[in-house]
């Protein structure tokens, strides 16, 4: 009889391998990465896989080297660049072999903003990350055509420039790769050389997986507090197999976790009508009851960092603003629209804070700590 196998130390070593030639921007990167690698191998305990994404702004970030460490690790790993939809899911149904590990550089190409819509690939990754929501596709010739239906579910990293769809960031651990500066270090990885040895720890994982297999099915490990829907989707999987692994790998695992989910509630600011809510919140009506308007657009306009001077060569205008907002609901369920505001000898269209407080708590991320400097020449404004 074998020993069982330190589930804690094998993770403390694939972390190791990690370092030798990535280098991720925070602490958090490794651990989330580490914990992808090992889920790859517990892919039928879970009713979701997170997508492991490497994105930077420019080239030469160490994206394709990091799915290329990821490779090595991975049961029955497919690199995918170009691949179609159609492939992928014809592959994901086993036809060649069993269930891979698809790993897709220069997802770019695919999503990026000269690569047009690829509704199908897409598709595909969404599906994919939640069991039992198979691909439907019409097979056969002519009239003998039959709809069948081909399962998507299996784990999915990608590297590339710039940023994915919301549909597949929010169902994504995203590691914002950083070229290495001058005094980042990282050793040569050697195919020949390397590749063997993460090949020999992709194997231990694989029977380490085994030995915790009914340990970790069905398990719905605490998460850390306001964790919740989709980023608990993301992360129940890896916190799971920290769980298993025990050790400092528990802490280490939550730690990582909120990192993330932190780190995503602050840098995304979600669809653009969420973002002009946040804007309107955050920036336009600090501690102001009502607002006609004309005095909105023109401080939304004046925002730097911020889209509304420049929507498709125009500034955001009153009836986008209307249009945008009438989408929300008010706490009494009705469309937020302008009302009458009384002004020194007049009456001008406007809005009030108390009929966007509704949306605001459903729809965008926590307010930041104390409150916004006013925008120059607005602090007198009522």
């Amino acid at each position: 009889m074998t020993d069982p196998i330190d589930g804690a130390a094998l993770l403390d070593e694939v972390e190791a391998f990690h370092r030798r030639f990535n280098i991720f921007p925070t602490e958090a990167g490794y651990v989330a990465v580490t914990l992808w690698d090992a889920h790859a191998h517990l892919l039928d305990a879970f009713d979701s896989t997170p997508r492991l994404a490497f994105l930077s702004p420019e080239p030469g970030s160490g994206k394709s080297r990091a799915l290329e460490v990821v490779e090595t690790l991975v049961p029955r790993s497919m690199a995918a660049v170009d691949a179609s939809a159609a492939a992928l899911f014809r592959s994901v149904s086993g036809i060649d072999g069993g269930r891979p590990t698809i790993l897709y550089d220069e997802i770019d190409t695919v999503f990026g903003p000269k690569a047009g819509e690829n509704e199908q690939l897409r598709g595909f990754l969404n599906a994919g990350h939640s069991r039992g929501r198979p691909m439907y596709r019409c097979v056969g010739d002519g009239s003998n055509q039959q709809v069948q239906g081909f399962p998507s579910f299996c784990a999915v990293a990608v590297a590339g420039l710039g940023n994915l769809p919301d549909t597949i960031t929010t169902r994504a651990v995203i590691v914002r790769m950083r070229r290495r500066a001058r005094n980042e270090k990282v050793e040569p990885f050697r195919t020949r050389l390397h590749v063997a040895e993460g090949n020999k720890l992709r194997d231990r994982l694989a029977k380490w997986a085994e030995s915790v297999q009914e340990q970790v099915t069905s398990v719905f490990p605490e998460l850390p507090d306001g964790v919740a829907d989709r980023p608990a989707d993301v992360w129940e999987p890896l916190i799971a197999v920290a769980d298993a692994a025990g050790g400092h790998w528990p802490d280490r695992a939550r730690e990582a976790c909120l990192a993330f989910v932190n780190a995503s509630r602050v840098n995304d600011k979600g669809s653009l009508g969420i973002r002009l809510l946040t804007d309107l919140r955050d920036h336009v009506m600090v501690g102001i009851d009502r607002l006609p308007t004309i005095a909105i657009l023109d401080r939304l306009n004046a925002l730097d960092d911020a889209p509304w001077a420049d929507l498709n060569g125009k500034p955001l205008d009153n009836r986008r603003l209307s249009r945008m907002l009438s989408e929300y609901m008010t706490a009494d369920n009705e469309p937020i629209a302008s009302r009458n505001i009384k002004t020194a000898g007049s009456v001008l269209k406007g809005y009030y804070a108390a009929d966007l407080t509704d949306a605001w708590a459903r729809y965008c991320p926590p307010p930041p700590e104390g409150p916004l400097p006013p925008l120059p020449g607005t602090e007198n404004t009522a």
